[in-house]
């Protein structure tokens, strides 16, 4: 599962001039959901997005306090084209993406998770496979020092990374072919090769 992540002043879905939902302080979350996705990766993301630290302390100290810690909103919205891909040519591949069925239930476990998980009143949704105009108020404008808490933050999670083989450097002893001396020597010559971990070569 992929969430684009936003932290909001204000944020809002209006589906043929209609307004269906709209949020005060808090996050925008746009979510897909990938084809190989379960409802695990849904509840990982639910966990990740409410306990993700965002805004600063009573201090000023950033990235301290997370949504809950505030008494933020949240605004979920369904966004299929979070999986898509511009490997070839020039339109978007979206064949990594769940067929309607599954990305709708996927979709809804995630939402209705989010809202057992936190205050169901402070958690708002829009309307799945809609044409949908989302608005939002950016809380902090564009192009700031991350380090301040003016700063724009838009974070994406994706729960279907490859996951990196081991780094951690083993010595392994390998015996090479063997080698034998001259005729007659009556011995045989064997080396061996050693791979050393980087910080004992430096």
């Amino acid at each position: 599962m992929k969430v684009v992540i936003q932290r909001v002043k204000s944020a809002s879905v209006t589906v043929d001039e209609e307004l269906i939902s709209s949020i005060g302080r808090g996050l925008l979350v746009l979510a897909g959901v990938g084809k190989e996705d379960t409802e695990k990766e849904t509840e990982n993301i639910v966990n990740k997005v409410l306990k993700a630290k965002f805004w600063p302390d009573e201090n000023g100290s950033q990235w301290k306090r997370n949504v809950q810690d505030i008494e933020g909103e949240i605004l979920c919205v369904s966004q299929f084209t979070l999986y898509g891909k511009m490997k070839k040519g020039n339109k978007p591949d979206f064949h990594d993406a769940a067929d309607a069925q599954t990305a709708r239930r996927l979709y809804d476990h995630f939402y209705n998770r989010m809202r057992t998980s936190y205050v169901p009143e402070r958690v708002k949704n829009g309307v799945f496979q809609a044409m949908m105009d989302v608005e939002l108020k950016n809380d902090g404008p564009v192009g700031v020092d991350y380090r301040s808490e003016d700063a724009a933050v838009t974070i994406e999670i994706n729960t279907n990374l490859p996951k990196k083989e081991s780094q951690e450097p083993q010595a392994k002893a390998k015996e090479s072919k063997e080698s034998k001396e001259p005729e007659g020597s009556g011995e045989t010559k064997k080396t061996f090769e050693f791979n050393l971990p980087a910080e004992l070569l430096q």
